[in-house]
């Protein structure tokens, strides 16, 4: 086997949430290309159906689960029916996010109670019962899209960074716990992405001089630029990768 191979995600099955687009159709069409099934999930039918016809023109092999991430009886439906039809689940990337850019004070306890359930709730709950499949045939990989914001903070923003922490503090957890059973834990933390949902702050050019002074890199990332580090978590290449943040930001954080 050549380290290229290591890579190959043929005859294995993905799962990947808020696959519709942005950062997730980006990580779930990488593992398509891989040679991997993918089963894509999210709450618009039509946005995930053009998912799939994508990935499919383009080769891949995909099919889509429309569903909201927060409802539990949804999430274990869906992981019934990928294990009646494939037997197996290998991969899963839980990749959804909401965000309410308010000042803690301004929030209730409803809309914290929202942004946790959405944001954390969520992903333990769906990671449990995959880790429980993923388990019985002793193998699979466990990957939760984080967030710089996990590591360092903006005002007016508490309870996404407090959620996307919390994510970290999941796959560290978890990569303890489940370890011995073949499966590895691992997150990936995205910097300034310029996706559908940022595409209004990527356009302005009056941001442009604080990217280039705080990124080392000096642009917002495309986010296809993601799918290089989800296809390795993934892979057979990280095998001894376990419990690891991998910050994709173009050295924002790093920055002082």
């Amino acid at each position: 086997m050549t380290i290229l191979d290591r890579f190959s995600q043929k005859g294995r099955v993905a799962l990947v949430t808020g696959g519709g687009r942005g950062l997730g159709f980006e990580i779930a069409k990488a593992l398509a290309e891989a040679g991997g099934h993918v089963v894509v999930t999210g709450r618009t039918a039509e946005t995930l159906d053009k998912a799939v016809e994508r990935i499919t023109a383009a080769g891949g092999s995909a099919a889509a689960a429309t569903f909201d991430i927060a409802d539990r009886t949804a999430q274990r439906a869906v992981l019934a029916a990928i294990e009646e039809a494939h037997g197996r689940l290998d991969v899963l990337v839980n990749n959804v996010g909401a965000r309410d850019r308010r000042p803690l004070a301004e929030m209730d306890d409803d809309a914290i109670d929202e942004l946790i359930r959405t944001d954390l709730s969520a992903a333990a709950s769906l990671s449990r019962d995959a880790a429980a499949l993923m388990t019985r045939n002793g193998h699979g990989r466990l990957i939760a899209v984080t967030s710089i914001g996990g590591h360092v903070a903006m005002p007016n923003d508490g309870i996404y960074p407090a959620a996307k922490h919390g994510l970290t503090g999941l796959m560290r957890s978890m990569a303890v716990e489940y370890a011995p059973h073949g499966i590895t834990s691992n997150a990936i933390a995205p910097g300034w992405f310029a996706t559908e949902t940022n595409a209004a702050l990527a356009a302005d050019e009056g941001l442009m001089p604080f990217v280039r002074q705080r990124i080392p890199v000096q642009r917002w990332a495309r986010a296809d630029e993601i799918a290089g580090a989800a296809l390795f978590l993934a892979s057979d290449a990280a095998s001894f990768v376990n419990g690891h943040v991998l910050v994709v930001d173009g050295g924002m954080t790093v920055r002082m």
